[in-house]
């Protein structure tokens, strides 16, 4: 469903007139934060499979720190893979790779280790390997990557609409108080029903993704 889909569904709740463009007024621009808040708050509470994706550094020798390039700051790693000699790396603390890379004669190879160190320029995280590598491997990032805010009319969204247009709604229930129809919280408790149930569903299919969290 696209930005201007969702907010319409949220203001037809709201009673008000749909806009034909998410600009077309203040009132329709505030929908569109709370879109956007919810979109946030629903990719934050499960490892949604619309959001995975796989993010290749491609190692060149002594170099030990990388960008993974379209990562941002609010990813998370299912899993690192050295495709170039078929094993997973391990994720280890800073304060350990830091001592593996400060020895007299730290070890080059085929990387087995990462750690995140520091953010580029650009926003995205960079990861620091070890061993040093001593040629060009191919190290797969599996992350979730939550999308960017929702800007233009025909921007779509990842997640599943449902909760999010709940989770707006109960949003702009609470911002201009009770009107006799269904009350902010009530709203949220449906929104809150319905977010569980559709990560339920999703479970289903990945089953080693079984734990969410309510922001």
């Amino acid at each position: 469903m696209n930005y201007l889909n969702l907010v319409n569904a949220v203001l037809k709740r709201l009673r008000e007139d749909e806009v034909t463009s998410v600009t077309d007024n203040n009132y329709a621009k505030l929908i569109g934060s709370y879109v956007n808040d919810s979109k946030q708050e629903v990719e934050n509470a499960y490892s949604w499979n619309a959001l995975t994706s796989t993010i290749v550094a491609t190692t060149v020798p002594n170099v030990i720190n990388y960008v993974l390039v379209g990562s941002g700051h609010r990813f998370e790693v299912v899993d690192v893979w050295n495709n170039s000699d078929k094993v997973f790396l391990e994720n280890t603390p800073s304060s350990q790779m830091t001592q593996l890379l400060l020895t007299t004669s730290p070890q080059t190879g085929s990387p087995g280790y990462y750690a995140f160190n520091g953010q580029s320029s650009t926003g995205d995280v960079q990861v620091d390997l070890y061993p040093i590598p001593n040629a060009a491997y191919n190290i797969y990032f599996n992350v979730v990557t939550p999308q960017a805010d929702l800007v233009a009319n025909t921007d779509d969204m990842l997640v599943p609409s449902q909760p999010v247009i709940l989770g707006a709604y109960a949003r702009a229930l609470a911002e201009r108080g009770e009107d006799a129809g269904i009350g902010s919280g009530d709203a949220y408790g449906q929104y809150l029903k319905v977010l569980a149930d559709t990560i339920a569903l999703e479970s289903q299919r990945y089953i080693e993704e079984s734990t969410w969290i309510a922001s």
